[in-house]
């Protein structure tokens, strides 16, 4: 005859806890080796154009930025259109040597693949782009890319 025995409540095993703060650092620690910081303080402000089609920069470390728009701070700059290389504001004259400065950072081969991306406001006058424009071209920099937003469409 069969013996019958009656069915013992199985528990679920517990979690073991012990292994989550360890998990929580690495995730901590990834963060903050993938993030970059920003390392230009920002002293114009600009709302980027709006572009229907544009490409992704491959090499964000070839680039040299220059912003274009009214001071952030309107007290101490006024109101009129400032151009901003690195962290300080320039004029039309400092840009050949900021090109020149840019591709020595970089070295000799690299200096070659030097782009220039102008992040300039949107309703700026075409007056100031165009004589950057020419400031770069007559300091040996051809590669220009315009900064703009995407346009999504729906």
């Amino acid at each position: 005859m069969a013996v019958l025995r009656k069915k013992e409540k199985k528990e679920t095993p517990r979690i073991s806890m012990s292994s989550l703060p360890d998990v929580i650092f690495l995730l901590i620690f990834f963060f903050m080796v993938s993030t970059t910081m920003r390392q230009v303080d920002l002293l114009v402000r600009f709302t980027l154009p709006v572009a229907s089609e544009a490409q992704k920069l491959e090499k964000k470390s070839l680039v040299s930025y220059i912003q274009i728009g009214p001071p952030t701070d309107v007290r101490r700059y006024g109101t009129t259109p400032r151009i901003q290389l690195n962290d300080a504001f320039r004029g039309m004259g400092d840009i050949g040597a900021f090109v020149v400065s840019e591709k020595e950072k970089l070295g000799e081969v690299r200096g070659h693949y030097l782009s220039v991306s102008l992040k300039a406001d949107a309703n700026l006058h075409m007056g100031i782009i165009s004589d950057v424009k020419t400031e770069l071209r007559r300091a040996g920099q051809n590669k220009l890319i315009y900064a703009a937003e995407i346009y999504a469409k729906h």
